[in-house]
């Protein structure tokens, strides 16, 4: 089915998504928030931008982007993925706590602050190229992978990666040296068993978006984890 969103407001957009059934295609989007926020058993393909809080609260929908979306994708989402074919913007993953985003090219400022697991589920945001400051910013579960591509000499990440971790791994194809990591993380080379708890994550990436799955896994990855003398775990996790 396909929906042209041209002019609607994010309401009347996702009250046309609500009666739909069967996949749909959205057309003419730009810039719409909150499109299929809590939305569930939906498959949803957006030509456009979508606008800020795209897929927050999640709880098992498919949504695939055929450019680039704005601010807090996946906010606080519980189930379902998240596929964009561009770049994001800030806080992509905010207290996400389920499901998976793959994002093909940049992420902005604290992508996974506040990601969170709780007993099955366990999160993954897969970024293929660089992202801004503050990554995973009081991550306390799930998995952020960071595979640093097309990044045109810049960084991988910003400043201040893994402020307050105290949950969840973090894995950057980079060194560990090149990077200025706080003192209450561990951020070591990952070991080829670290790197098979990635295998399924980057080879979807790769079947998304055309990469070759093994020439990454063989490059030297760095895995940032809670170090567990972290002050930042007796404020926040129960023992």
């Amino acid at each position: 089915m396909l929906i042209n969103v041209k002019g609607l407001s994010y309401a009347d957009v996702n009250e046309r998504l609500r009666q739909m059934t069967g996949p749909c295609t959205i057309t003419g989007c730009m810039g719409q928030r909150f499109i299929a926020a809590g939305m569930s058993e939906k498959e949803l393909t957006i030509d456009g931008i979508p606008g800020n809080a795209l897929g927050a609260y999640l709880n098992g929908a498919k949504i695939i982007v055929k450019g680039n979306a704005q601010d807090a994708v996946g906010d606080t989402m519980n189930g379902g993925s998240i596929v964009v074919h561009g770049n994001i913007g800030d806080a992509a993953g905010y207290a996400m706590r389920g499901g998976e985003i793959y994002v093909r090219g940049n992420a902005g400022y604290r992508a996974g602050i506040h990601m969170k697991a709780y007993k099955e589920k366990k999160p993954v945001m897969v970024i293929g190229g660089r992202t801004g400051s503050f990554l995973g910013e009081y991550q306390a579960g799930g998995i952020i992978i960071v595979l640093g591509l097309h990044t045109d000499g810049k960084p991988v990440v910003g400043n201040y990666p893994c402020t307050g971790m105290h949950g969840g791994k973090m894995f950057l194809r980079v060194s560990p040296e090149n990077i200025r990591f706080p003192k209450q993380v561990s951020a070591v080379i990952a070991s080829d068993e670290d790197k098979e708890e990635i295998r399924a994550y980057v080879q979807k990436y790769c079947e998304l978006f055309g990469y070759d799955p093994e020439s990454l896994l063989n490059d030297t990855f760095t895995v940032i984890t809670p170090d567990s003398k972290n002050p930042y775990k007796q404020m926040y996790v129960a023992n």
